[in-house]
């Protein structure tokens, strides 16, 4: 294992942070009934919602700036340990069904690799050396953005991600929990949503944890809003794979256009189950073939491809 000079004022460290903060008040918590301690809970999960909403100009400029680097057809990599690590794991994992992204354009990276989805791996989360080989079996690009996640802010892995990531002239966001982050420090963006003292001391599932969700939340889902993978506030980008997917397509289909039942099923049909392509049959008055040119020359945007149907 390597040596990590600052492990002996880690302590003084923590003791600094917010999320790290002992809280006297609720010393006797374990004291109280059920229904006292889940009030309480719920009141310190209330407040996350505003600490996301002081960060909104930092996040927006951060979905922009990816935006324009996926659509060069960059990728978008979450990089962190424990439960940020895992959060940004479940982030990527959802891509797919939901956007219809391919494998490996949004991916999550966790300190110790698969295993530490459900294992907790000691001491990889010290190690930059780690993150910056995890990275380089991804072969980055300045067209990828590495998203850094630590509820703390000093987690060497999340931090050695970005800092490496920024070397190879890569986009980099920093998502932390505490003011004055190393990460956010590290980063091009830095986005420091401050959730304070948790519940239970130091534990950063909590608060933090949510937080983080809510945020990656923002980062996929409203750059593929950007990207065109949805038309309205619909997934047209869904692909139907299996029956559930196939009746979800045709309710988009039925929502997007109005149409009925009959002409949907042949518009659907006519292009191969490709949702944003019958729509577009559907309201362009198109086939497939001239719809799937459309919708390639307006690199996958439905609204464009609609305006020069009719243009």
């Amino acid at each position: 294992m390597t040596s990590t000079p600052h492990h002996p004022d880690l302590r003084s460290q923590l003791e600094t942070l917010a999320t790290e903060a002992f809280r006297p008040e609720l010393a006797e918590i374990d004291r109280l009934p059920t229904l006292d301690i889940t009030r309480l809970m719920n009141g310190e999960d209330a407040a996350v919602a505003a600490a996301v909403a002081e960060r909104l100009p930092e996040i927006a400029a951060a979905i922009d700036a990816v935006a324009v680097r996926m659509a060069r057809g960059g990728r978008l990599v979450y990089a962190g340990a424990g439960t940020a690590g895992r959060l940004g794991v479940l982030d990527a994992s959802e891509c797919p069904p939901t956007f219809n992204t391919a494998p490996g354009q949004v991916v999550g990276l966790i300190a110790g690799g698969p295993d530490a989805m459900v294992t907790s791996i000691e001491g990889a989360e010290d190690s930059p050396e780690l993150a910056r080989a995890d990275l380089d079996a991804l072969a980055l690009t300045a067209d990828d953005t590495v998203v850094g996640v630590s509820a703390s802010g000093r987690t060497p892995y999340a931090v050695g991600a970005v800092e490496y990531a920024r070397s190879l002239g890569a986009l980099t966001v920093g998502l932390a929990c505490n003011r004055g982050s190393a990460l956010a420090a590290a980063a091009e963006h830095g986005i420091e949503v401050v959730t304070g003292p948790e519940l239970l001391t130091g534990s950063t599932r909590l608060k933090a944890g949510t937080a983080q969700k809510l945020v990656l939340n923002m980062l996929s889902t409203i750059t593929m809003i950007r990207l065109g993978k949805t038309y309205g506030n619909l997934m047209v980008d869904v692909r139907a794979s299996n029956e559930k997917l196939r009746a979800r397509s045709r309710r988009i289909v039925a929502l997007a256009t109005g149409a009925a039942d009959e002409e949907i099923e042949r518009a659907l049909t006519a292009t191969d189950g490709e949702v944003k392509h019958a729509i577009l049959v559907l309201l362009a008055d198109v086939d497939g073939p001239t719809a799937a040119r459309l919708l390639t020359e307006s690199g996958g945007h439905l609204r464009a491809a609609l305006a020069g149907a009719h243009g």
